[in-house]
């Protein structure tokens, strides 16, 4: 009672961890303690300049803003049971984002569920793990090459070069003999 009385009281927000074209990837909801003001607070959301805690609903986990793509007021995004969301004059699809890429810092995408077509969840996007892992391996499916995959591949060829480089005029290599 005393909080909402002083402006203390938590502001809810709702999620959102990455916005897409008519896309949006929803965490779920959340909320703020404010520091200062509450209007301070509401036009940092607004302007999508939060810095600070959010304590996710439900699970207790307390993450920074810096991770999501904004923090929406609880008044200003509306969910609907068909999967879409109203926010800032615009109908978006949305994504449900998992509790394991809340933390994930990379890019998500959204992949349909066995409930159909409008549950969407996100999950993350490893496109470009598998195109470099293709790269990388010049082996046909299903075929394995045991063989060095970094600089020490040619290494009798750095030897040899580097036996040629040792022994220049001028410059002898002398031998270090433990038993003299």
């Amino acid at each position: 009672m005393w909080k909402r009385l002083f402006g203390r009281s938590p502001i809810r927000v709702w999620v959102i961890k990455q916005i897409d074209d008519r896309l949006l990837h929803l965490c779920g909801e959340g909320s703020i303690e404010p520091d200062g003001k509450r209007e301070t607070t509401l036009e940092a959301l607004h302007r999508r300049d939060y810095r600070g805690p959010v304590q996710m609903a439900g699970s207790g986990l307390v993450l920074n803003a810096r991770l999501f793509a904004a923090l929406v007021p609880h008044d200003g995004l509306h969910l609907g049971a068909d999967g879409q969301a109203h926010w800032q004059g615009q109908l978006w699809r949305v994504a449900r984002v998992p509790q394991r890429c809340w933390a994930y810092e990379g890019r998500l995408i959204a992949q349909t569920t066995a409930q159909g077509p409008l549950d969407l969840v996100s999950t993350e996007d490893t496109s470009g793990i598998r195109r470099r892992a293709r790269a990388d391996g010049d082996t046909r499916p299903g075929e394995v090459a045991f063989r060095a995959a970094d600089e020490l591949e040619h290494e009798a060829e750095f030897a040899a070069r580097w036996r040629r480089d040792a022994v220049k005029p001028g410059r002898e290599r002398s031998r270090r003999h433990d038993d003299d």
